[in-house]
Parts: C-alpha cells; structure tokens; sequence
C-alpha cells in the first residue's frame, strides 16, 4: 500500500507564485525563461498555425513548484473555458535535454466522462478516461504500469477494473477535481526534473546541472469522435537522407504519437498505391498541414515535424520539434536550407556538429539491431566493423587473401603487427589507452579500434578469448566491435555502410572558406595519402617513414642491417633500401600534387624489428643463416630498460648516421624524378625526438651533403626545408635556439605528453578512468590537450621559436590534432596548422570553420 496522497491536500499548500503566462504573438515568452517549446509554440501562434490555448509555466515556477509550492492551478483552467480538458508537456531550454513525458486528457472525470459519451460516444470518453487513469496512475501515483494496461476496446468494466486497482493501491478514490489532478501532474513532473537520474541523464547531454525546466498547459484537441477525428505526425524531410519528403503517419480516432507507436490502422499521409492515405481522406486538411510545413521552413529557419490532431475535420496543431535527423540528413538539410536561402553558408556550417560526421566516414551498427554485448572497453577509432576472430597479424594476412573480414585480436599491438592492421576490418586489444599504437594505427587507417577492454583473457596460444562472465570466442568466431561505443559484440550484427555525397563535399567547401588554420593529414601510405587528397587535406604534416620497413621483404633488409658486423656491411643492405624508400616518396609526391610532404626521419627503437618470442627468432636466424645464439644476443644487446626514451630518433641518426644520409638521397631523387613527371616538389624533413640545437646542427650537415651530392650527380636544382618534431620539454625549453637551424616546428604532443607527465600512454589507460573519476586529472591527458602544463610548453616553444625566426612555421602532429579543444589552443596561440589521421581530416575542417565563425581572430 502506498502512502496517501491527495489532492486536497496539494491544493491547501498554493502560495502566491509568479503567474503563469498564456501564450500569445506578444506574450513574454524566452526560451531562457519558458524553454524551447513555449518559445516555439508562441512562434507558431504568430505564423498563424492553428494552435490550441496554451500557457507556459517559467523554469522558476516549476523550481518551486519542485520545492513544495503550488500555482493556483484554477486559474490556470480558467484560461481554457469551462469544464476543459488540458496536457501538460515539458519545456527545457534544449529539447535533446529531454523531460518528463507528456499527460494527455487531464480534467476527465465521472461527470466528464458521461458528458463526452453523450457527444463523442461511450467507446470514445471510455478511451479518453482510461488513458489519463493510466498516465495519472503510473507517473503521479508511481504506481506498477502493468495494472493498468489498457484494452484496445474499452467498455465499462475495463473502467471500473482500473478504478477499483486505483483504489486499492492508493487507498483513496481516483480524484475527481481537475485542478487538483493538474497539481499533482505538476508536482510530479517537476519533481522528475529534479531527481538525481534526470540530472546525470541530462548533464550527459551537455546541460548545465542547474538547467530549469518549463512546462506547457494545452487545451486538449481529442482526436476521438463520431467525425473525421485522429492524430498524427508529419514532417517534410527524409530523416535517413534529409532528402525532401513528406513522411509521417496518421491514425483516425487516436491521440498524440498514437500513429507512429501503433502502425495497425495507420494511415499514408500522401497517395500510396500500398493503401489509404489522409491526402485522400481529408484533402483540405493534407493541403493545409503542407502550407503550414513551407511556412515553418520559411520562416522558423528549420526543417519541422509537425504534431497535429483533426478535430470533427477541424485540424489542429499542437507542437512543432526540429525533424529528427540522421548525420547524412542532417547535412543534407543545412545544405539545402542554404542553397535556398533560407539560412546563410556560415549558419549552415555552424549547424553541424564536427562529430556528427563520423557517421558519414564509417561504417555504423544499424540502430535497430540487437546487441548482444559481451566486453566493454574504450572506443579508440570510431566505426563499426564485424569479422571473424584472428589472433595474429599473419592469420589476418591470411583472411584477407580468402577476402573474410576478420577482427584483429591481440593484448597490445607492436610495429610487426602494421600488415596484419592492415589487413584487419577491426582491432581489438586487451591493453592500451587512447594514444597506444592499436589505436593511433587504427585511427589512420580509418579502422574501428577498441582497446584496453577489461576483464577479457586473451589466449594467443590456444586462440581464444574469454569474457569475464566466461564466455569463450574461439578464432573463426563472428565478433562486432562498435569503435563509438567501445562495445564487443557477439556475432556479426547489421550494419549501415557510410555515404560521402556532393551535399558532403558542398558543406565543407564552404567550411574550408572561412577557417584560419591549415589542415594537413598524418599518412605514412600511398592508400592513406590517397585517403587523406580525397579529404582535401592541404598536405601530408607527418609522414612516418619507419612503418614503411613492415613490408616482408622490407623486413628482411632492415634486419640484415642490424645484423651488419662492419659499416661496408650496413651500407650494402642500406643501398637495397634506397631503391624502395624512392619509389615510396616519388609515389606520395605524385599523389600529392605539389602539396607540402613532411617526412619525419627514421624514429623507433632498432629492437622494434626483432622478434621476441623463440620461435620467431629461431625463423630470423634461418632467414639470415646465422647461429640462434647471435640472434638472440643481438637482440638482447639492443633491448633497453625503457626504449622509447633510449637510443631511437635522432639519436639513432648521429650514432648511426648512414641511416638519415640513405632516406635524405631517398628524398632527394624522388624529388628531382617526381618534379620532372609533375608539379614541383619542395619536400619537408623532420628530424624526430630532437633536445638540442647541437643535434640539429650535426643531422642538417650531413643532410645539406646528401643534398649537394645529389645535385651534382643530377644536374638538378631543387628545394627543401628542414625542421624540427618537438617532443622533448627540453626542445620547448631551447625553442629559441634550436629555430635558428629550422625552417619548421612540428610539436609532437603524444610524446610530449608522455615525457611531460612521466607517464607511458599504453600502460595509462589501467588507472586513467580512476584518476578521471578521483579529480586527479580533468581528462584523459592522451587523448585531451593538458592545456595547463603540456600546453604551457607549447606556448613556451612556440614564443621563444617566433623571437627568433619570426617567420618559422609551428604546428603539432600528435593525436590531440583531431580534437576541437586542441584546435582552439593552436589558432589562439598562432600555430599555422594541425596534422591529424586522415579519417578526422573532414571533422577537424568543420571544427575549425567553428572555430572561426564563432571567435575570429583578431589582427595583429
């Protein structure tokens, strides 16, 4: 038995609150104030739709109301004649914040009831009361939904049935005083506001905490009786496509979005061979709901769903919300809106969120498809992708030449896995964070990736994997991974396969017009320096030559290098690998058409191409026909206690230099041969993990010699600029002093950030969550720019670069290149462009343009 609760009682507790505002052309009316649909309404009142009486209750009233306070709810009914029938809606500030849901029919009672029977009929006042008995019941009194299921034929008992439920759970009798079931609806619906689950939820959305919540009293239209009566819903765009279309459903002797929850007996809103229609039915009324759709496109600025209820042929609209809309539609809409000029370009542009364009880039699970999710873990590429399980980068290899999507699953991926990475649909990895190399590999290649996935065991020998809650995945089995999400599901789930069209192209021209920083695409492939001109990138700002060397036979000559006893020995497998770097760089000057490539240096630890398990290296040493036993001591003296602070980059460059001098003729010839077939080449050198001017100086001496060399030996005159990756604190430290040999400087803030917090970014995604949730950090630093302290060092360097080589060029290349936040820290700090993957290349154009609608910089 519940407690009492009555509505007698609610009404004894009215104190004087601010009025009430019924909603006329001229009320004062803010969205501020009233929310957005009050706002709404009052605009469609002033474009003449038929709009029933409504008044609007502010965000203050309602807070109170919350509080314990109550509006004199018999005023409010006044405002709607005698003995009415009203709903009550909500009204928040942003509709995507939600609300709780609408009662329909309050005011019905005994009396009432057997008025309507005498007009409408027994059936219809019958339907009308058990609907307000059913809403009232379960969201005032909060009482068991399934008491209350209501019959699709009413009658008399199945009314009193519901009475008699009412008052046995309640102990009292189903109120008869409208205004006190209207206090208690308030009450309530206030009091869902307020609730902790309401709060997260929206919060979740991006609303402020303390976000106020309006709410609607309307005048019901009842859709129910002997005339043409219904409700239904209609907007004017397709929400899949945006493509213009009437869409919609409506459903005689029905009320609010009866039509679309029950089809059965739902009626086509336009002509349909497949069955009766309302444009056939009711012509006028069809005719009218049009006009009133152009009207509200014209001058509301926005494409419109229409809620409406005929009334004895009399229609009536009741509320109007933004169309729903798909990402594709939603471009498709703002375009047209646009190029018919209804909204400006720039408008058009700023009405798209940058992240809602994933959706068009990669594949997405059908969002009515059903999940079975059997591990969770972070999204760290987004897109969906499904394949059957394999557990190494060979056994992926091997799918793709039986062409069987397959989902690459591994405890962490390392630098030999790159060809099975590409031969994936998917990756997924027991360990790792946000910038682990899975997911910054993924990322480029446009792969859905999920890492870091707890409570999974991955048994790489026995080639299964094991859920928490035990469940076993053998390789060949179907997996789903939903890289938005960072769900793992069983079996292949349905997909929606992307859809880049002209609306797609049209929008970000326009977005390309008014940013003010420069694009550039990470690629370290001819595939993703395609990727990255169909993006319309403005260049390659990392190309990083190491993953080049993955290939097999590549593989083989690096390794023999290593090998090398003597310098003549290197030299010799270096002069295999110059032939093959050359093509590389001639293919991606080719592809890029005279667009600004920037090659990073050789940069990883020599161990990353060494095997490390036995059995791999007992194959190396086969291969190169040496004793195990060398193998195994090479590869021991080239370990490291923390390689990735140890000998790679440009350290590796001076202790080793023929590596630089071979990729520096690379470079060199490819440039004079692709200059020759196209447009002129004025390549782009990064020298890596630089932390003082004295290692520039030492690599750009040897590079100038290579350049000359080459010159010489061509005949040839050409370009090239030298620059720098700052990585290191100390390089943003001596910024000042390493410029003067730079004519760039690229901020590598991965590393950066690594070396900055003393953290590893593939072992920080164990405890990250937990240092996000305590308060230690505000977010993940990997995978959002630490404005604060990383960014203070880039600011650092990037001052103390420009005090001595005004004209030096600054951008960064890491992961954070994709993020909007990071974008705005590079324009107000002058930076001429960000490098990102390929796939983020369209989102970060948009959110650039953003960038600059809303905060334009200011001349200097």
């Amino acid at each position: 038995m519940l407690p009492r609760h009555s509505g007698v009682a609610a009404l004894q507790k009215i104190v004087t609150l601010k009025p009430f505002v019924h909603i006329t052309s001229s009320a004062p009316i803010a969205v501020e104030t009233h929310g957005g649909r009050a706002k709404c309404l009052q605009r469609l009142i002033r474009l003449g739709l038929p709009v029933p009486t409504t008044v609007a209750l502010s965000f203050e009233t309602v807070h109170r109301i919350a509080a314990g306070a109550l509006p004199d709810t018999r005023s409010i009914l006044n405002e709607f004649g005698a003995a009415p029938l009203v709903s009550v809606r909500p009204s928040s500030e942003d509709p995507d914040w939600g609300g709780p849901g609408a009662i329909l029919n309050i005011g019905m009672n005994d009396d009432r009831h057997a008025a309507l029977s005498e007009t409408l009929g027994a059936r219809a006042a019958t339907k009308l009361y058990l609907r307000f008995i059913q809403a009232y019941a379960v969201h005032v009194a909060r009482l068991d939904p399934d008491m209350f299921d209501v019959p699709e034929a009413p009658d008399a008992t199945a009314l009193r049935h519901v009475m008699d439920i009412y008052a046995e759970e309640t102990d009292e009798a189903f109120p008869q005083d409208p205004a006190a079931q209207l206090a208690e609806v308030l009450r309530s619906m206030a009091r869902a506001w307020e609730g902790t689950t309401a709060r997260l939820l929206r919060q979740a959305k991006g609303a402020p905490a303390d976000a106020g919540l309006g709410l609607v009293v309307q005048r019901m239209a009842l859709g129910l009786g002997p005339a043409e009566s219904g409700a239904g819903v209609m907007q004017f765009v397709d929400s899949a496509t945006g493509r213009r279309q009437i869409t919609g459903r409506y459903r005689s002797q029905s009320q609010s979005r009866d039509a679309l929850k029950k089809r059965k007996g739902a009626l086509y809103l336009t002509r349909d061979p497949r069955g009766e229609s309302l444009e056939d039915r009711c012509p006028e009324v069809f005719a009218e709901l049009v006009r009133h759709g152009e009207t509200c496109r014209e001058k509301l600025r926005e494409e419109m769903q229409l809620e409406f209820t005929i009334e004895a042929g009399e229609l009536r609209v009741l509320d109007a919300l933004r169309a729903p809309r798909s990402g594709r539609a939603a471009v498709r809409i703002a375009v047209s809106l646009a190029e018919d000029g209804v909204i400006p370009r720039e408008e058009a542009v700023l009405r798209i969120e940058p992240r809602a364009l994933t959706e068009l880039l990669h594949p997405q699970i059908d969002p009515e498809a059903k999940r079975d999710m059997v591990a969770r873990g972070i999204p760290a590429s987004p897109g969906a992708a499904r394949g059957k399980i394999v557990f190494s980068a060979t056994a992926a290899q091997a799918s793709e030449s039986r062409d069987e999507p397959c989902i690459l699953v591994r405890r962490e991926t390392a630098p030999e896995d790159i060809r099975g990475m590409h031969a994936a649909h998917g990756i997924l990895t027991e360990r790792g964070g946000m910038t682990s190399h899975a997911a910054v590999i993924a990322r480029g290649l446009g792969l859905p990736c999920v890492v870091g996935v707890s409570g999974v065991a991955i048994d790489d020998r026995k080639k299964v994997l094991t859920t928490a809650e035990g469940r076993s995945f053998r390789e060949g089995d179907e997996i789903t991974l939903d890289g938005g999400t960072g769900e793992v599901l069983a079996g292949a789930v349905p997909m929606l396969e992307p859809s880049l069209d002209e609306t797609f192209q049209e929008l970000l021209s326009w977005a390309d017009a008014v940013r003010d920083i420069g694009i550039r695409a990470n690629a370290d492939s001819p595939s993703e320096a395609r990727l990255a001109r169909s993006f319309r990138a403005q260049g390659i700002g990392l190309c990083r030559t190491e993953h080049m060397f993955f290939e097999d036979d590549r593989l083989t000559v690096m390794r023999e290098m290593i090998f090398a006893d003597t310098p003549e020995d290197r030299q010799a497998t270096l002069d295999q690998l110059l032939p093959m770097q050359r093509a590389d760089f001639v293919e991606l000057f080719e592809i890029m058409q005279g667009l600004p490539v920037c090659i990073r240096l050789f940069d990883p630890p020599l161990h990353e191409f060494l095997p490390s398990e036995r059995s791999a290296m007992r194959d190396l040493a086969e291969s190169l026909d040496l004793p195990i036993a060398e193998v195994t001591r090479r590869v021991d003296q080239l370990s490291e206690f923390n390689p990735m602070l140890g000998m790679r980059g440009v350290r590796l460059g001076i202790t080793v230099p023929e590596i630089y001098e071979m990729q520096a003729r690379a470079i060199f010839e490819a440039t004079v041969e692709a200059s020759r077939r196209g447009d002129p080449v004025v390549p782009e050198i990064m020298i890596p993990l630089v932390s003082a001017n004295r290692e520039v100086e030492l690599v750009k001496t040897r590079i100038d010699g290579v350049a000359a060399a080459v010159r010489n030996q061509t005949g040839a005159e050409f370009d090239y600029r030298l620059g720098v990756m700052a990585e290191t604190p100390r390089a943003c430290l001596r910024a000042d002093e390493i410029a003067q040999h730079a004519t760039f400087l690229s901020f590598g803030t991965n590393d950066l950030t690594q070396m900055t917090y003393g953290l590893s970014r593939d072992d920080a995604g164990r405890f990250m969550s937990d240092y996000v949730n305590q308060g230690v950090f505000a977010e993940d630093p990997f995978h959002m720019l630490d404005v604060d302290g990383v960014g203070e060092l880039l600011k650092m360097g990037a001052e103390r670069a420009r005090a001595t080589m005004p004209d030096i060029v600054l951008s960064i290349c890491g992961e954070h290149a994709g993020n909007t936040e990071s974008i705005a820290f590079c324009r107000a700090a002058g930076f001429d462009y960000v490098s990102c993957s390929p796939f983020r290349v369209p989102v970060v154009r948009l959110a650039a343009a953003h960038l600059a609608l809303r905060a334009p910089r200011t001349a200097d």
